[in-house]
């Protein structure tokens, strides 16, 4: 039996001015890794001077979300009230827990300027223990991440531990996510892990369990099984995993172990809008004053 269970194509998207997001995660059938229940790869994209990214303010449960760049930049702002520009190699870890609205935008300069963007936004399912925690956000700087040489590889670690390096970023569950910048010729094998592991190659092509795997693709790997990650090229790679938390359901921009819960957010998300989000289950990141709407209700649009 070979090591890698499936390579998934990641589905590509445009949403106009040249932006393109592939969604890898979830695939009909594998609906996650581990842990990451959602993986996209955004870009990369140039905008001219005057354009950028407005991702107006939506809502999470259950979940914590994980945005990393190769390139450019995007801020951020939350109902905690945490306003933060996301450079390339940083870590912004949001935890929705119990319930979060966030934004994200170009931030005034870049969309003046114009500017190139390109990185990874990931979700990760929280333990069922931990799904109704309190939000929370947390951002590393590039600098604080562990950063190795492995086979001629160099490799950043972003969550988790891994060849005897473990991330500062607080995790709520046993997971791996690691940066890998892979000379043609250089190799590493697999991390140790007993739950489900894969491989993403952003670009460059890899060989991996005698399976060529190109730039888009997602090698995912029978649990359990060692494999080594060859690069055909110079590549660069994701390689991410962790415990499998059990079946979670996923609608919209919601996580939850049960189909009631996601319902409830559903409900309170109609509600805080009717009610202009005051004394409201869910309230506005401050200094925004639009939102998107369930999908199905009425799109306000932007302002």
């Amino acid at each position: 039996m070979s090591a890698v269970e499936m390579i998934i194509s990641g589905k590509k998207k445009h949403l106009g001015d040249d932006f393109t997001v592939a969604r890898v995660l979830p695939y009909p059938k594998r609906r996650h890794v581990g842990p990451f229940v959602f993986f996209d790869e955004m870009g990369p994209a140039t905008f001219k001077p005057g354009t950028g990214i407005d991702v107006r303010p939506h809502p999470h449960i259950g979940l914590a979300t994980v945005t990393y760049l190769f390139e450019g930049e995007l801020d951020h702002a939350d109902t905690l009230g945490v306003q933060k520009t996301i450079y390339p190699g940083a870590v912004n870890l949001m935890t929705a827990g119990k319930g979060i609205v966030h934004s994200e935008r170009t931030g005034p300069k870049a969309r003046a300027d114009g500017h190139t963007i390109h990185g990874i936004q990931v979700w990760i399912a929280l333990p069922t223990d931990k799904e109704e925690i309190e939000p929370d956000f947390e951002h590393t700087p590039a600098d604080k991440l562990p950063e190795f040489e492995l086979g001629r590889a160099t490799l950043r670690l972003i969550l988790g531990s891994a060849y005897g390096h473990t991330s500062p970023v607080k995790v709520h569950s046993p997971i791996v996510y690691a940066h890998a910048e892979m000379p043609v010729g250089s190799a590493f094998d697999l991390p140790e892990n007993s739950g489900d592991l894969a491989a993403y190659v952003v670009s460059g092509s890899i060989e991996t369990a005698g399976e060529p795997v190109g730039a888009g693709h997602m090698a995912v790997f029978n649990p359990g099984e060692a494999a080594t990650i060859r690069a055909r090229e110079d590549s660069r790679v994701m390689v991410l995993g962790g415990a499998d938390l059990g079946p979670r359901v996923m609608e919209w921009n919601f996580v939850s172990t049960t189909q009631n819960r996601i319902g409830k957010a559903k409900a309170d998300w109609r509600a805080s809008i009717a009610g202009n989000w005051t004394d409201t289950t869910f309230a506005m990141p401050p200094g925004e004053d639009e939102y998107i709407p369930l999908p199905g209700d009425p799109d306000p649009g932007q302002k």
